[in-house]
Parts: C-alpha cells; sequence; structure tokens
C-alpha cells in the first residue's frame, strides 16, 4: 500500500453574513493558499474548504506548480470562545 503525505493548513473561520440576504454564515480562510469559502454552518464551511483546498491542489499539481506548505506542518494552530463573565473588563 502506498504512503501518501498529509498536509496541514491553517484555516481562520469567522462568523459572517451573507452577502444580499444578510443570513448568518461563517466565512473561512486559507490564508497560505490564499483561498476563501463559506458555509451556513462551521461544520459546513470546513468541509468546503476542504473540498477547496483539494481541487485547487489538484490544479497545481496537473498545472506542474509547487504546493504551497504552512511554515510548520507538524502542529496545528486552534483557537476557542470562551464567554466572559458579565462584569468583567476586557481590552
Amino acid at each position: 500500500m502506498e504512503k501518501r503525505k498529509v498536509l496541514n493548513y491553517l484555516i481562520v473561520i469567522e462568523p459572517d453574513v451573507r452577502t444580499g440576504t444578510n443570513r448568518p454564515c461563517f466565512s473561512v480562510f486559507c490564508p497560505v493558499l490564499g483561498l476563501a469559502d463559506s458555509g451556513d454552518t462551521i461544520e459546513k464551511a470546513i468541509s468546503n474548504m476542504e473540498k477547496l483546498i483539494k481541487f485547487h491542489l489538484d490544479c497545481l499539481t496537473q498545472e506542474g506548480e509547487v504546493i504551497p506548505i504552512e511554515r510548520s506542518e507538524k502542529g496545528l494552530i486552534s483557537a476557542i470562545q470562551v464567554p466572559v463573565p458579565k462584569l468583567a473588563e476586557t481590552r
């Protein structure tokens, strides 16, 4: 069985609203590849970005281009949202 290389890409997910409908959605960006997409849920935004990255890498390969990689393939960056106590001061 052939071993395949796996790359990790940082993606950034932000709450957003759809242009024209003002419905809530989530925008997702992959800065190193210069890609952007969206989805109605976080899960759908991630799924859409995964499909877009795979498509983009296939296109780069077919065109004989080099596939960009993140500076560090060994770790993932993540963020969590934490509710702030009502009386807390933030800066």
